[in-house]
């Protein structure tokens, strides 16, 4: 498929702001763009500041959210044990299939990291791969970053995933030594670009991002 597959080093690094963003770019070029999320939890301890991932993807697409995210759970805790806590099942084939379906190009968001899993034995990175599509890295700016960051490049590149390109966000707009230092380190050691994206809020999404 064309398109990217947005991850992120971990939970709430700026994962959806980023497919989000990427997504409004592309609209407002004029492309067709489609989201994906293939599952949202923590539906039942909404963000009173921010909408739900799938809705905040469905609203820079223009899509309804039922579409953007095929499965969503109520408790804030990874995908299976969410499923399994409903007595549910989250099929790997129906989560592709959705997304083959939405067309092209689409810009999909992962769950939590790479290897968080979806359902048993099968997990984000599996689900990157079988859609055939380049990672884009959403990773904080801040201490602990090179580890988390280079770990997820490793973890993608080790399954045969492309890596585009890593994010840094929320990027201050007065940076330190240490972050300017931790953009360069990984751009180094990662070998792939690195950007960076401000704070942004949910209805001001940038909308021309150089690297999207």
């Amino acid at each position: 498929m064309r398109g990217v597959f947005v991850t992120g080093t971990d939970t709430g690094v700026g994962k959806t702001v980023v497919a989000a963003s990427i997504v409004t770019t592309l609209r407002a070029r004029g492309e067709p763009v489609r989201a994906f999320k293939p599952v949202v939890t923590g539906t039942d301890e909404p963000d009173p500041d921010w909408p739900a991932d799938h809705a905040l993807l469905a609203a820079a697409a223009g899509m309804r959210p039922q579409d953007v995210t095929p499965v969503t759970f109520g408790p804030a805790v990874s995908p299976h044990l969410a499923a399994e806590l409903a007595g549910a099942r989250v099929e790997p084939a129906e989560l592709v299939a959705h997304a083959r379906a939405l067309g092209e190009p689409l810009v999909a968001e992962g769950v939590g990291g790479l290897l968080v899993p979806l359902t048993t034995g099968y997990s984000v990175r599996d689900l990157a791969v079988d859609l055939g599509l380049p990672v884009v890295v959403a990773a904080r700016p801040g201490l602990g970053t090179i580890s988390h960051t280079l770990l997820t490049i490793e973890a993608a590149r080790a399954a045969g995933l492309t890596v585009r390109c890593v994010v840094l966000t929320p990027w201050p707009a007065q940076p330190t030594a240490m972050e300017r230092s931790n953009r360069a380190t990984i751009q180094q050691l990662g070998n792939v670009p690195v950007h960076t994206l401000d704070p942004v809020t949910p209805d001001a999404l940038p909308a021309g991002l150089e690297w999207a």
